[in-house]
């Protein structure tokens, strides 16, 4: 069993997915120097992060298959700390995130995916391709006719490619026939030279020049926890999309401790943290990659290109890379989702929506999954609470007035529990309280039944709980509550 979990994770169709790697490369060269520029970092820094997580990861990962590197929700986060501290202290804080990073996996936390709904993950996936695309404005708008017809020459490549042959992941074509004009026809358009300085040498290994003192951890704490929680967040929404895609399961825990061992391993070598970029992942899936391999290719041949290949990079048009990243942001954005805002229930669509704006907005992943994962929790609440039900039975004759109780009885339907009972209408008869359908959840739930019986009684009205289960019973007797209950 394990070595056919070997064999499929690292031998299965090598040129494919070895392919699939070089095409996710490309779309990441133009992505990691932007993001370098915003964490306020030489863009050899985020190169040489991106490649060192990628080749760790692709070992050390729970998803097969899933490009990680530095990402701009990390550089987002880092950059304050860049401004005032300088890179040393960047790469402490990704130092120590690695670490929290691991301990969150160790300690099995991944779990917590699993209270993120599908709305949410929706909306994720759809502000990344919205910020993907929003990217790639600035080479696109303003620019001479020139960069318009080689962006659309090559997205006509990437698109028509494939009707002849699937041999060559289309990008790939793209970029060798965009490199191949503009060099021959010396043609004036920007190029990937004109992006900033690309790395001249390997990365070395490298402690942090910081001093180790608890005025330094003082610093770079904050940051840490902040790197270490928005890489999670997005490398766990990352793979649960990969999941999708390709029907198979992952370890989110060992993703988790992964991704901490990769970013302390770049850390050390001079780059910056990063997490799973869902646009390049998205990209290796769609030309074949499902193993290992192409993430361990990805960040092999980006290396390569750096430092081996770095003449002939540097010519490479940087309309050819944008239009691979338009690509990415067409395939990355789940256009059913447009029919579903209007068939889907209107909670889920506005669940969605939320995570779409607020991400888009604030440019700020997990901000965006945070308020959707809130609003799905509220949205459940409430539908939960209205679910409490408390049929009211009279029987004139034995001078009784029984209250069935069915739902789910917690600090939302709390209020609905007590206002369900009439001390007027009780008055001269036995009550019973019948909640053999409901379930008693928490402190406030057991003081509105609480509250309930000290009316009762206070107004002279005897009362009698029946069914209370045995969880429901052990709750309020550990809360020592005044209510008296006798099981029938």
């Amino acid at each position: 069993m394990q070595f056919s979990s070997f064999r499929r994770e690292w031998s299965a169709a090598p040129v494919r997915e070895m392919l699939a790697g070089a095409v996710a490369t490309f779309a990441l060269i133009p992505e990691v120097i932007a993001f370098s520029f915003v964490a306020g970092v030489d863009p050899q820094v985020g190169l040489f992060a991106s490649f060192i997580i990628s080749i760790v990861i692709a070992f050390t990962g729970g998803r097969p298959a899933m490009i990680s590197a530095a990402a701009g929700s990390v550089a987002l986060v880092a950059a304050p700390l860049v401004h005032a501290h300088g890179l040393p202290y960047l790469l402490a804080a990704g130092l120590l995130a690695g670490v929290l990073q691991i301990v969150f996996g160790l300690l099995r936390l991944g779990v917590l995916m699993r209270f993120v709904s599908k709305s949410v993950r929706t909306g994720f996936v759809n502000a990344l391709a919205i910020l993907i695309f929003a990217a790639q404005l600035p080479h696109i708008v303003g620019g001479a006719v020139l960069a318009y017809g080689m962006l659309a020459a090559g997205l006509a490549v990437i698109y028509f490619t494939p009707r002849i042959t699937t041999a060559i992941p289309s990008p790939l074509i793209c970029i060798l026939v965009l490199t191949l004009v503009s060099v021959s026809f010396q043609l004036p358009v920007m190029t990937v030279a004109d992006l900033g300085k690309l790395p001249e040498a390997l990365p070395i290994f490298s402690w942090p020049a910081v001093p180790l003192s608890l005025e330094t951890l003082t610093i770079i704490a904050g940051p840490a926890l902040a790197i270490a929680m928005v890489g999670l967040l997005e490398s766990m929404m990352t793979a649960t999309v990969v999941d999708d895609l390709t029907g198979t399961p992952s370890s989110k825990n060992r993703e988790c401790t992964g991704l901490g061992i990769a970013n302390s391993v770049a850390s050390l070598f001079g780059g910056i943290a990063g997490c799973g970029m869902i646009g390049q992942t998205v990209s290796n899936v769609k030309y074949g990659g499902r193993g290992r391999l192409s993430t361990l290719f990805a960040g092999a041949f980006l290396l390569m290109l750096m430092v081996l290949l770095k003449p002939w990079v540097s010519q490479v048009p940087v309309a050819a890379l944008v239009a691979i990243m338009v690509m990415v942001s067409i395939d990355t954005f789940d256009w059913s989702s447009l029919k579903s805002v209007v068939t889907h229930p209107k909670v889920s669509s506005a669940v969605m929506i939320a995570t779409v704006f607020v991400t888009v907005f604030t440019s700020n992943l997990a901000l965006g999954v945070i308020v959707g994962v809130l609003l799905s929790g509220v949205f459940f609440t409430f539908k939960v609470a209205r679910l409490l039900q408390v049929e009211i039975v009279a029987d004139t004759t034995a001078r009784r007035l029984t209250h069935r109780v069915s739902g789910q009885v917690f600090f939302a339907s709390a209020g609905i529990f007590v206002e369900a009972f009439d001390i007027e209408e009780a008055s001269g008869m036995t009550v019973t309280i019948d909640v053999s359908l409901a379930h008693f959840w928490d402190i406030t739930a057991v003081d509105a039944l609480d509250k309930v019986v000290d009316r009762f009684k206070a107004h002279g009205i005897a009362v009698e709980i029946l069914g209370l289960n045995e969880a429901s019973a052990t709750l309020i007797e550990s809360l020592n509550a005044s209510t008296k209950l006798r099981e029938v």
